[in-house]
């Protein structure tokens, strides 16, 4: 039975600058990943690889929806190590004077057979780094 993982942070800034921060590629690198061939469209696939020099994990995402503002899903998968695909999903809801992120990534026992970095436990503190530390430092400054 697949348990997703779910990560939730009220970030200090205006919805459309937490979009914009998600949904740019050149503000992306800021905070996620320096991701070239990010196009914001349904279908469109696109490639990274982890900060740094190593280039040990290739990730490979298509967007299967988008609702302006609100919602950006996309598969997330590592096509060198394995033909798991799992499904990330980012919504974003008016909060206050704030906006509430919530990340859901499910189907990540598909990656079991990969090992501690791929790990439930992996991800989720991999995911609370992303948007705990450095989306909400990269937007609340």
């Amino acid at each position: 039975m697949s348990k997703p993982i779910t990560i939730q942070y009220k970030i200090n800034a205006p919805l459309e600058k937490v979009w914009n921060a998600l949904t740019d590629k050149n503000e992306m690198k800021s905070w996620y990943f320096d991701i070239r061939d990010f196009v914001l469209e349904t279908g469109k696939e696109f490639n990274f690889y982890e900060p740094g020099e190593v280039k040990k994990y290739h990730h490979q995402c298509r967007i299967l929806e988008i609702v302006p503002n609100r919602k950006l899903k996309h598969t997330w998968s590592y096509p060198e190590f394995s033909d798991a695909v799992t499904t990330v999903t980012w919504e974003l809801q008016v909060e206050g004077s704030g906006t509430l992120v919530t990340l859901t990534h499910d189907n990540i026992e598909s990656f079991d057979s990969l090992g501690e970095n791929f790990s439930s436990k992996s991800f989720t503190e991999g995911w609370n780094g992303i948007i705990g530390q450095s989306m909400k430092n990269y937007l609340e400054k």
